[in-house]
């Protein structure tokens, strides 16, 4: 018999947004953890912790707590060299552990009482702050090596996980002083470093989490095991939307290692003794589905909607001055269309999550990206109060946005499954690789219209830009913050703040009404507004008779760091100087998560009409560059996978069925299709932003302006392997 938790204790929206509400009552912004728990964290002969965010042992290692998600962004590194700088820690001492899930003392700054990694804010929220728990810690040591030595301790320097009095010749390592230091009180205020006495900052510093890593110690949540565990796989309605009506599961049951089969809101789940069984049983389910209420239409369906809803205007975004009257009274007008596909996140690990759940407990292990919102989940699942609830944040390989899910589909899934069996055995449900790519959620399709006009000396003096397509936050707990007048902001970014010196500008956009999954995919917005944007500025350019780089350096006067990328990367690439027949070279440069990046593309047109991308010179501007290194490997990254998408990616439905289902049909970029790329960093004293997505946005137009370049033909819809494309 199917055990079934379809009306089961769900949670709502406002029970998240009180249950937020309630931790932010007690938010705390400063550093210092309160007493009571300070007293816990430092037991007499136990680590020194003199914040929530530093721990120093007798042993004389430095843990840093993260409060951010590490899936291969650097971050563990970023936030262990603020620390390991302002306490003058020696690098090989410096160890990291992802923080508990608390928003009282690890939310993100950017987002308020919410602790989550996301929208390239982790160093950004954090630089200050992880700096003060450093320069907190290393006051307080000294002031421990004062009272020790019987001098001032103006007198006492520190360097390299080492105090010193020069004049007496006296020093001890930090893990000695941990006791001593755990007994005095924090300091009020601490003095931060003047950036010139920088010794980590800005330098490159080998990745805390490279060595494991590298040697298959990492664990992740896919590596997880407890014992009497048991695997769940689900299985998932085929359209989005669809219901079971009725399940036959002796099939599945008479599988050897099946243990049960339980219904769950969102399809069901067979558990067994390991993965293969599980996903065996699964195969030999028999499931009606009620598709009534499913999404049946096909991608070309949907799209051909979007077109009709083009021809309206939507709701402004933008407006400044006249667009349509300067248009009207121009010399010339270009008019473009863009169309982009649904795209998969498809991170290298598919989605896990394992839960053990008891009477009054319920402990999780997974890649949680919003551990807030995880976390309050699972309470209203399991019924229980959000201090008995415990969520271990592991390292995840990848994510680019999937496990940030305002639902917690990962987490809700395992508690449910766990709950359906009387929390008997830890569970863990596993996402296979197709569960993912066919399960949702999507980077949105998107149609976008483009109007310009220009005068008779070739200037820019009118622009509108209509967007269609489905709103990432409508309907979830963050539609109050990034739905303003019923904008999406996420669909507008990159459009919205366009930089040139139009004096004419309209933005507007209509938000359509489909039911497939959607979430924020890594860039979000700007995945598709930079492209439309600068293969157009490009088109222009022709038309106005200008060389692309010198029509956009000519109205970026007014952003001065737009520019400066813009011109590094132009320079680095050679701009302009001659390519051998069949090579084409375009340029694109956009602004997102207040970092701004150029990228220069070379690209070669094989004899079979397929793109080579050949070359790539980005420069990027995110302020204080904290780990160079990083900054270098998440603007590669970026490209890596952002030409994953230009060249070959697209989610496609038929009947409201997705087509694809695994890397042989929904291509991820290929090592040997990695074009050689160079970095180069602006220097800056700014405070720093993300890097974790903004190299991705401007690669796609880079490449589509070399492609017309080497060509002559434009690309107007992604990706390009629907192209045919012959040399010029």
């Amino acid at each position: 018999m199917l055990g079934n938790l379809k009306h089961g204790p769900r949670p709502s929206r406002r029970h998240f947004l009180k249950a937020s509400a309630m931790a932010g009552a007690g938010l705390v912004i400063g550093l210092h953890l309160p007493a009571r728990v300070a007293k816990a964290a430092t037991p007499a002969g136990g680590p020194f912790a003199p914040n929530a965010f530093v721990r120093i042992a007798p042993d004389n290692t430095v843990t840093v707590l993260a409060k951010h998600i590490e899936f291969g962004q650097g971050v563990y590194t970023g936030l262990a060299t603020l620390v390991a700088e302002e306490l003058d820690a020696d690098w090989a001492q410096i160890r990291v552990e992802s923080a508990p899930s608390d928003p009282t003392l690890y939310n993100n700054l950017s987002w308020g009482p919410v602790q989550g990694t996301g929208g390239s804010s982790s160093i950004a929220n954090s630089y200050e702050q992880m700096r003060r728990a450093g320069a907190t810690a290393r006051a307080m040591l000294v002031a421990a090596a004062s009272n020790h030595w019987g001098v001032p301790p103006s007198e006492i320097s520190a360097e390299r996980g080492v105090l010193r009095h020069i004049a007496t010749g006296q020093e001890t390592a930090f893990g000695d002083l941990a006791d001593a230091a755990a007994k005095l009180e924090p300091p009020a205020e601490v003095r931060l470093k003047n950036p010139a006495d920088f010794k980590l900052i800005g330098k490159d510093v080998p990745r805390v989490d490279s060595a494991e890593k590298t040697r298959g110690q990492a664990r992740y949540t896919i590596d997880m095991t407890l014992p009497g565990m048991l695997t769940a796989v689900v299985a998932r309605p085929p359209r989005f939307g669809g219901k079971a009506v009725s399940v036959n599961a002796e099939a599945a049951k008479a599988v050897r290692g099946v243990t049960d089969v339980v219904e769950i809101p969102r399809g069901v789940a067979v558990l067994a003794k390991g993965f293969w069984a599980a996903k065996t049983g699964r195969d030999a389910l028999e499931i009606t589905w009620d598709d009534s209420a499913a999404e049946r239409r096909g991608s070309a369906e949907m799209m051909a909607e979007y077109k009709r809803i083009a021809g309206k205007p939507g709701m402004v975004a933008r407006q400044d001055g006249d667009a349509d009257g300067a248009m009207a009274g121009a010399a010339k007008v270009l008019e473009a269309a863009y169309e982009f596909p649904f795209l998969a996140h498809a991170p290298m690990e598919p989605l896990d999550c394992v839960v053990r759940l008891g009477p009054d407990s319920c402990e999780i292990w997974t890649g949680s990206q919003i551990q807030t919102v995880d976390h309050m989940t699972a309470a209203g699942i399991a019924g229980l109060k959000p201090e008995q609830v415990k969520v271990h944040t592991l390292l995840a390989g990848g994510s680019f946005g999937r496990r940030a899910t305002p639902d917690a589909d990962m987490v809700s899934e395992a508690v449910t499954i766990a709950r359906a069996i009387g929390g008997r055995a830890p569970v863990k449900v596993v996402w296979t690789r197709e569960d993912d790519i066919q399960g949702g959620r999507y980077r949105p399709m998107y149609y976008h219209t483009l109007r310009a006009g220009l005068d008779a000396d070739g200037k820019l003096v009118g622009w509108r830009h209509r967007i269609v397509g489905q709103s990432i936050v409508k309907g979830t707990p963050f539609e109050g913050g990034l739905v303003k007048n019923g904008i999406d902001q996420t669909s507008v970014e990159g459009a919205n703040n366009l930089p040139y010196d139009v004096p004419n500008v309209l933005v507007d956009l209509h938000t359509t009404d489909v039911t497939v999954p959607v979430l924020w995919w890594r860039a979000v917005g700007s995945t598709h507004t930079a492209y439309s944007t600068e293969a157009f500025i490009d088109e222009l350019a022709e038309a106005a008779g200008k060389d692309p780089l010198a029509f956009r350096r000519a109205m970026l006067r007014r952003h001065p760091r737009h520019l400066a990328v813009l011109e590094l990367a132009a320079e680095k690439a050679g701009w302009g100087t001659p390519l051998p027949r069949g090579r084409g070279r375009g340029i694109a440069v956009h602004e997102s998560f207040n970092s701004f990046v150029a990228e220069v593309a070379e690209v070669g047109i094989r004899d079979d009409g397929t793109v080579k991308v050949e070359r790539v010179v980005c420069a990027v501007d995110c302020g204080v560059p904290v780990n160079p290194d990083v900054i270098r490997a998440q603007m590669e990254g970026g490209i890596g996978y952002g030409l994953g998408a230009v060249l070959h990616d697209a989610v496609t439905l038929d009947g409201g069925v997705v087509e694809q289902s695994n890397f042989h049909d929904y291509v991820p970029l290929r090592i040997d299709e990695m074009p050689r790329i160079e970095v180069h960093i602006v220097p800056s004293t700014a405070a720093p932003t993300g890097v974790g997505e903004p190299g991705v946005p401007p690669i796609g137009p880079a490449v589509a302006n070399a492609v017309f370049d080497a060509t002559g033909q434009r690309i107007r819809s992604l990706p390009l392997s629907r192209h045919d494309l012959g040399q010029a």
